[in-house]
């Protein structure tokens, strides 16, 4: 299948439209992670959908490598590091405005550390607005030395936290019972060793040594870490590892009536944990479907420093820190606020105890003002209007402050041409790398193929919730990406399979 050339019907031809108006207005919305990241962002959708915006949502490496096929966008991107620039470069030659957030500043690294691997001096240049998940957000970017002067930031929450309030956990409601129904009583153990027990053993915070006595080299997990800060994050993370492992059949032990189910991290290497349950009855490895409906479900938690403890604390589901390896400066600079939001225990008979008396009733979920004053400085829109709200409120200015339109700023054909052939070659390459990041079945693994059915259907779920009637079009562009509008759109016609997902050109909703 080939992608058409020339003007498109439906709209006029991207060579000579590179422009967002009121009556056009696009929002792309990248996924990386689906199990996270899909279900907060189809509420965004909806959202947006009010606001007269129709929204691509889909696969972040197949929308990025296609950016060329869309009219002029606004682009809201989840990272703003080295790895984004070229994207922001070409993107915003395309006429696309791009808006961004960081999904990993909720809870983030020390500053220094922070800013050399989650930010680019050059690619934040290309961010016309930033939305920060609270004030801590907004002090940590406040305090990068690059950040432009005139770049506004909005402490509005995320999409993420909007489905941990009351008014929408019940869009979790019916998976949550099919998981009581599936797996009766059970205690759930989130995992996070992806710097240890990666997918791949380049994304780790260090690769393998290929000969006694070598230098081990900085994997994926460490860019942007000084190598004495990747080595003291490893060691103290491997320790943590080997506690855990030890504590899933420990767990299965002492309490009999319970089941143990381990949820990796989504880019965790699940092999060891499949090792563990092989030999424990009771044990299930499962990384299935949002992080929610499995705290609904769950007796308790168990985790160390893992964001999973901050969305349990939200929800009011009992949660335990198992800190039995301590780095002050890894703990407290990295992972203060999971671990300050739960019980924490230093060891496994402190953790038995606690964890018994959640079990029978006696303690529920770690709480006191000093806990919710903290929650309250890291995450906004907890109450009042949605993080999705506020977020389109501000691209709802943004277009209106413009005069009709963005456009790309003295794009020749000649440019365009030249941009388009080269990210279809970086399609073709991308597509045979042998690298594990870039294999297909890890983009599979992060981003399994969904059918269009059960997005229409999360979507009438989330309508009902909102009291919305209106019907959303809904329709496939690939089998990794959708879009989502509350009336006619434009055709869109997507290039040729990337990496395996197969594209349906020219649909309309």
């Amino acid at each position: 299948m080939t992608r058409r050339a020339g003007k498109r019907e439906g709209f006029p031809s991207a060579r000579g439209s590179n422009r967002l108006n009121a009556a056009s207005r696009l929002l792309l919305i990248p996924v990386e992670n689906q199990v996270r990241e899909l279900d907060p962002k189809l509420l965004l959708a909806c959202i947006a959908a009010r606001h007269g915006f129709s929204s691509v949502i889909g696969s972040r490496r197949e929308l990025e490598l296609c950016i060329d096929s869309f009219p002029a966008a606004i682009y809201l991107s989840k990272s703003m590091t080295i790895r984004s620039l070229l994207f922001f470069r070409i993107a915003s030659r395309l006429g696309h405005k791009i808006v961004a957030w960081d999904e990993e500043a909720l809870v983030h690294l020390p500053p220094e550390t922070y800013f050399s691997r989650r930010l680019n001096q050059h690619a934040i240049r290309y961010v016309s607005n930033l939305f920060a998940w609270g004030e801590d957000n907004v002090e940590l970017w406040r305090q990068y030395p690059h950040l432009p002067a005139d770049t506004p930031i909005h402490a509005i929450g995320n999409p993420r936290g909007d489905l941990l309030r009351a008014e929408l956990r019940d869009f979790y409601a019916t998976d949550a019972a099919a998981l009581r129904r599936t797996h009766g009583k059970f205690i759930l153990v989130n995992t996070n060793f992806n710097h240890v027990n990666a997918y791949g053993p380049d994304m780790n915070l260090f690769r393998p040594v290929g000969r006694r006595g070598g230098k081990a080299r900085f994997g994926r997990s460490a860019r942007g870490m000084s190598r004495e800060f990747a080595t003291r994050l490893a060691n103290h993370k491997q320790a943590v590892f080997a506690h855990f492992r030890k504590l899933i059949p420990a767990l299965e032990e002492a309490f009999p009536d319970y089941r143990i189910i381990v949820r990796p991290h989504p880019t965790e290497n699940h092999t060891r944990y499949h090792a563990i349950a092989a030999a424990c009855p009771r044990v299930r490895v499962i990384n299935e479907g949002n992080i929610v409906p499995w705290l609904m479900a769950a007796r308790a938690l168990i985790h160390n420093g893992c964001t999973t403890g901050v969305e349990a604390y939200v929800m009011g589901v009992p949660a335990i820190s198992f800190r039995a390896t301590v780095d002050e400066e890894i703990d407290h600079g990295f992972y203060r606020l999971p671990n300050r939001l739960s019980h924490e225990c230093f060891g496994l008979g402190e953790l038995k105890s606690t964890l018994g008396k959640i079990l029978n009733g006696e303690i529920g979920a770690a709480d006191c003002a000093e806990r919710q004053a903290l929650i309250d400085r890291y995450l906004t829109a907890q109450e009042g209007p949605l993080a999705c709200e506020r977020l389109i409120a501000v691209l709802n200015e943004l277009v209106d402050r413009q005069p009709g339109r963005l456009r790309a700023p003295g794009l020749r054909d000649l440019e365009r041409w030249m941009l388009e052939q080269g990210l279809r070659l970086a399609r073709r390459v991308k597509s045979r790398l042998p690298g594990t990041h870039n294999r297909p079945e890890f983009q599979r693994h992060r981003y399994p193929e969904i059918p269009v059915e059960e997005v229409r259907r999360r979507l009438e779920r989330l309508q009902d919730l909102l009291g919305d009637s209106r019907r959303l079009g809904v329709e496939p562009l690939s089998d990794v990406s959708f879009r989502v509008s509350a009336g006619k759109c434009e055709v869109i016609t997507m290039p040729a399979a990337v990496n395996g997902s197969q594209y349906r050109p020219g649909l309309t909703a």
